[in-house]
């Protein structure tokens, strides 16, 4: 048997959140009036329709796991995100915690929260 996840996460404005993601590298791979999935390689993210979304207070993340987080992160860097710890959107520098994966922080255009992580 073989399974899949895929996150969920919220959009107010499809063309926006397509343009967003596509500066990281994720083309769309399906839309219609209410939904949205956007690919990169083998990972595949959709996205639901909800333009009264408040970027400041969405609670909505998931997690991208790496074999190369340094290398994921120069490519997201491309991108121009800021580091500012109050912008949305947002990119943080790699943290390194004890007994945590090394991670950094993407917060995209509608305040959704990707962990980026670095795998064994």
């Amino acid at each position: 048997m073989s399974l899949r996840a895929t996150p969920n996460l919220p959009s107010r404005d499809f063309a926006a959140t397509a343009d967003f993601y596509a500066r990281l590298g994720f083309e769309t791979r399906f839309r219609s009036d209410g939904w949205m999935i956007l690919g990169r390689g083998d990972v595949e993210v959709e996205f639901f329709h909800h333009p009264g979304l408040d970027p400041r207070s969405s609670w909505f993340s998931a997690c991208l796991r790496t074999l190369d987080l340094d290398a994921l992160y120069a490519e997201f860097r491309t991108a121009g995100l800021t580091d500012d710890s109050r912008a949305i959107p947002r990119l943080t520098p790699p943290v390194e915690q004890p007994r945590v994966p090394r991670y950094f922080a993407l917060v995209d255009r509608d305040g959704s929260l990707w962990r980026c992580l670095q795998t064994a």
